[in-house]
């Protein structure tokens, strides 16, 4: 324990090693007066002070002003058990749940309750001014250090705290977002460790390093959003109240962000696999790239790629009647047939959209009205060619 308090002068110590047996007579009772103090003017001591946390203040404040009477008259006197005691305190506001600046308003009192009994008993045995001057310098830097031992307890025990919640809260996030089901007691008992409400609907961001920039520090995200940065897979999951996700550009920068759709707490799973899609889809370059991007504006996408092979198959079967042409010939019709399934619209209309002229838009039409046929007049084989040309649209995007 290191020893900040203010050395006294040899006259000063050589008078209070005479009155050092009155002093240690009165520590109890200035150890009294300092609790009751306390006590009565700080609510979150004003209770009885029973079991660890009260026994730890009863035993630091007797302790407190013994050590500091043993401290005048030798300035080696340091205990370290009187240091772990002073840290402990620190450590158990932390447990409590109280800011530090409590405990150190309670060596404020002690100090000053401690100074008014020291200079009625220096009064009264008629020690000199200069005498109780060094006193008083000697006690102030003793609460000092005393103070600077608890703050450094408080500060140890919030950086535990902090790292215990984190690693339940990183735990949580794997439960939620784990391939097997959960069991919802687990989910609330883990949920409570973490100091998480269990939200109705979530979503999932898939983060992503923007560029080689490295991240400015750790973003400053809501109290109720897990985090998960250091994996190979970084990602968050959001509470979604009423379905709305919050903004998290802002907090996020340095970061791309693939906002999964909005689910049940129970399906956070297909969030991520949605978002990790649209993460590939940007990759491959389908979907443009922007700091922000949402399933939710990509949904149609996500479903006609989500499973490749079937889509091609679909896209085969709609563009087989075209098979008799050759692939620049194919393209055209192609790329007619959608306009006017997507535009509904006469043949200027669709000229306008293709660039062409109407006579080449009308020739086109009666070539697919000769390879579809009937097709072309059911609703449902309408549809079904417009989303096949879609599909093949966005998986000609895709790099083979």
């Amino acid at each position: 324990m290191r020893n900040d308090t203010a050395p006294i002068g040899a006259a000063a110590r050589a008078e209070l090693a005479v009155l050092a047996p009155a002093m240690r007579r009165r520590s109890a009772d200035v150890a009294q007066l300092i609790l009751q103090q306390i006590q009565s003017s700080i609510p979150a001591y004003a209770r009885p002070l029973e079991g660890t946390f009260g026994n730890a203040i009863l035993h630091g404040v007797q302790q407190g002003v013994l050590e500091f009477l043993d401290r005048l008259l030798d300035p080696a006197a340091a205990g370290n058990g009187t240091a772990a005691l002073f840290r402990q305190l620190g450590r158990y506001e932390v447990s409590e749940g109280r800011s530090i600046d409590v405990l150190q308003s309670a060596y404020r009192i002690g100090g000053r309750v401690g100074w008014q009994a020291l200079s009625d008993f220096g009064l009264r045995s008629k020690l000199p001014v200069e005498t109780m001057c060094e006193l008083a310098a000697a006690l102030f830097a003793y609460i000092d250090e005393l103070s600077a031992l608890s703050h450094e307890g408080y500060v140890a025990a919030q950086a535990r705290a902090a790292g215990a919640l984190e690693r339940r809260r990183k735990r949580l996030l794997e439960l939620l977002l784990s391939e097997q089901p959960v069991p919802a007691g687990v989910l609330v008992d883990q949920a409570a460790a973490a100091a998480w409400t269990l939200p109705e609907e979530v979503t999932v961001v898939v983060l992503e390093r923007d560029g080689d920039t490295e991240p400015p520090g750790y973003p400053e995200l809501a109290d109720d959003v897990l985090v998960d940065l250091e994996s190979d897979a970084p990602c968050l999951v959001v509470p979604a109240p009423g379905g709305v996700v919050p903004e998290l550009a802002a907090a996020l920068t340095g970061w791309r962000c693939v906002v999964g759709p909005v689910v049940r707490l129970a399906d956070a799973r297909d969030s991520l696999r949605w978002a990790r899609q649209l993460a590939g889809l940007i990759d491959d370059g389908v979907v443009e790239r922007a700091p922000v991007v949402s399933c939710a504006d990509h949904l149609l996408t996500l479903w006609l790629l989500s499973d490749p092979t079937l889509a091609e198959r679909f896209v085969h079967s709609a563009m087989a009647p075209l098979d008799g042409f050759n692939a620049r010939q194919r393209e055209r019709l192609a790329e007619t047939l959608s306009a006017w399934l997507e535009t509904r619209g006469g043949a200027p209309e669709v000229a306008g959209q293709l660039k062409v002229h109407p006579q080449t838009v009308r020739y086109r039409i009666h070539q697919l009205e000769e390879c579809y046929g009937d097709r072309l007049r059911d609703a449902d084989e309408r549809f079904a060619l417009a989303v096949a040309l879609r599909a093949r649209r966005l998986r000609r995007t895709r790099p083979e």
